[in-house]
């Protein structure tokens, strides 16, 4: 265990020590390393003390601008060396992380400010790491062939040969690739449907390496909220498999832009099946003496999944603007998934006698029965069906229909394999109450009891913001918000982030702005078009450009004239996908308990990446014709401003 980084008396309790010793730092140390000191950020400090000090949830709401990072870093970094297991911070996305671990984010900083030696590392998710037997395939077949043997050629040596390894170190996480798009990354990254427990190159894969370098980190591991609830959900099968959990036993958790875990945990949670991985797994059992009705079983099982993923595909449906299909439920496809279900259960039968035989892989027999046992689980949901939430959607590779299924809520599995364990948990957002209630954040997690408050951010918006609601077009709302945005942009100069609730609404404006000859010496950069740290890092640099996202809605902090502009263009109501139709399916009103809580959250955080300190000034443009529409509704988005600010039309 690391020394805590004050006088340690065994007699007191530990926190309250440590909170003197926090409120020491906020007062004395780092004023003397040009911080300020911000009284908002001791009060925070003294309300997350208590989370630490009764090991209890606790709902941290803190405007822009409290330092509300550096309070949970601090009382995170104490509580690590006080119980000698390291503390996980999770953040939203990987924008939030690059803040924090970067060579001069906020944990460089308090290491260097207080000579503290903070041993933070990163554990992505597996999805941020390349696949060497996927950028094998890229190599000789893609039509892009030579830029990804061009990549396999910049690997680490030891991954290319089979000599002795002399070193290992990582490699191969998505940062290092800040060219590709995200497609053509997704050529070349992890696949769930890979099995990575059989591949012959696993312990050469940049991913086991830095594994294995997180797990021994001292303080704090940071990560993704993908990442702590995939670790949550198959903590028990790796356990079966004779495998690590993804994360190491930790003394407490943060979850930065905590709102956002609710989602996280969804996606997590949900199963994914496709008939080639199936045929995948269950085929290795014929490459060992098996008895002839075991193999007989397991090709009857083949075909049955080959009709039953037929049938999903007829029975598909598209959703406009969601590369997600809902499925039409009906006796069809629920007979499909009987018979499914039936030929696997004789075939977890047949193993359980061939087991005793011993004339199977022990290893490769307990993943073929974990993956089957997956799969009755995924399907069983089928059974209640008002209990679940399924559709389809395709395989970006090849478009083979997959089939994903997942709890309708998952606030129970969350209470029972989170919240039940005594131990701090810290949400850290600007927005988790909604009408000055935690409520509805709290039984959306599955949170009986927790600790609250809420503080405002310090800054002066009624001098620092404007926000400005153009009316578009009535005849072409599409059009006459490309030619506000244009004009705005170019009496600006750049300098906005645009905001977009959906990827097909941000690829109809990429297509759109390059027919304006006003914006044409203005640098536009998407989310997709390459890594997204360095998609920031560069419109942070380059002053005259412009960053279009549909996942920086929060977490992105870029002070300064580069963002002095947000345009949001369209309010961000919920997705009409069946996660979300789910939820208003549910709800008693569903505009007035699941779209609007849904929309104001987002629409706050979104106006909260524009000021992001004292010296910041800019406008929030809102192009919405719905605003001028609905009396109602501009209401509430007025009600949702900083005090002072008033949202006006404006026209450009």
């Amino acid at each position: 265990m690391k020394k805590v980084p004050f006088e340690y008396d065994p007699s007191q309790p530990f926190m309250k020590q440590a909170g003197a010793w926090i409120a020491d730092v906020f007062y004395e140390h780092l004023p003397e390393h040009g911080f300020e000191v911000r009284d908002e950020q001791i009060y925070m400090a003294f309300q997350v003390e208590k989370a630490f000090q009764e090991k209890r949830p606790i709902f941290a709401e803190a405007g822009v601008g409290t330092g509300k990072t550096l309070v949970y870093l601090l009382y995170s970094i104490c509580y690590a060396r006080y119980t000698g297991k390291p503390v996980v911070i999770a953040c939203a996305n990987e924008s939030l992380i690059e803040q924090l671990v970067k060579p001069e984010g906020d944990i460089a900083k308090l290491s260097r400010c207080l000579n503290l030696d903070v041993d933070a590392r990163l554990g992505k998710s597996p999805d941020q790491y390349v696949c060497l037997l996927k950028l094998d395939e890229a190599r000789f077949a893609d039509g892009d062939a030579e830029r990804y043997e061009r990549i396999y050629r910049e690997l680490p040596a030891f991954v290319r040969t089979r000599e002795a390894l002399q070193s290992f170190h990582a490699y191969g996480d998505r940062k290092q690739y800040p060219q590709l798009t995200d497609e053509q990354w997704s050529k070349m990254n992890w696949d769930r449907f890979r099995d990575c427990f059989v591949c012959d190159k696993r312990h050469r894969c940049g991913m086991t390496l830095s594994r294995d370098a997180y797990r021994r980190a001292a303080d704090l591991i940071v990560c993704s909220h993908d990442f702590y609830m995939e670790h949550v959900w198959t903590y028990e099968s790796r356990k079966r498999e004779g495998q690590l959990p993804l994360l190491p036993d930790h003394g407490a958790v943060v979850f930065d832009e905590g709102h956002l875990l609710e989602f996280a945990a969804q996606k997590a949670l949900a199963y994914k099946l496709k008939h080639s991985a199936f045929e995948e797994q269950i085929t290795r059992l014929l490459n060992g003496a098996i008895r002839e009705s075991l193999a007989v079983r397991i090709e009857e099982a083949i075909a049955q999944s080959e009709s039953l993923f037929a049938a999903l595909n007829r029975l598909s449906r598209p959703i406009p603007g969601s590369d997600r299909m809902s499925v039409e439920q009906g006796e069809e496809l629920h007979a499909e998934i009987r018979r499914f279900r039936s030929m696997l259960a004789s075939i977890e039968e047949e193993l359980a006698l061939e087991s005793g035989l011993y004339t199977l892989n022990d290893y490769h027999l307990r993943i073929v029965e974990e993956h089957l046992d997956m799969m009755q689980k995924a399907l069983a949901l089928f059974d209640g069906e008002k209990t679940l939430i399924s559709w389809t959607e395709r395989d970006p590779g090849n478009g083979e229909p997959l089939l994903a299924i997942m709890p309708r809520t998952v606030k129970d599995v969350m209470r029972e394999r989170v919240f039940s364990a005594k131990k701090p948990y810290v949400f850290s957002s600007a927005t988790f109450s909604v009408d000055g209630s935690f409520r509805f954040m709290a039984d959306s997690l599955g949170i009986d009891d927790y600790l609250s408050f809420a503080v405002e951010s310090p800054y002066d918006y009624e001098r620092q913001m404007k926000v400005v609601a153009p009316k578009p077009s009535e005849d072409d709302a599409r059009s006459s918000k490309t030619d506000i945005a244009a004009r705005w942009l170019q009496r600006s100069g750049g300098r906005a982030l645009l905001l977009f609730p959906d990827e097909t609404q941000l690829r109809q404006f990429k297509r759109d702005i390059v027919r304006y000859p006003e914006v044409a010496d203005i640098e536009f950069r998407f989310e997709g078009d390459g890594e997204i740290s360095h998609l920031i890092e560069r419109f942070q640099r380059e002053e005259r450009s412009v960053l279009a996202a549909v996942n920086l809605w929060e977490g992105l902090d870029v002070p300064g004239p580069s963002l002095s502009n947000v345009i949001v263009w369209s309010l961000p109501f919920p997705p009409h996908d069946p996660v979300m139709m789910a939820k208003r399916q549910d709800a008693a009103s569903p505009y007035d308990d699941v779209e609007l809580p849904f929309m104001l959250l987002r629409l706050r955080q979104g106006m909260g990446r524009l000021i992001r300190s004292r010296e910041d000034s800019g406008a929030v443009v809102l192009l919405d014709e719905r605003l001028h529409e609905r009396p109602d509704l501009r209401a509430r988005v007025s009600a949702l401003l900083p005090r002072g600010v008033v949202l006006t039309d404006s026209c450009v």
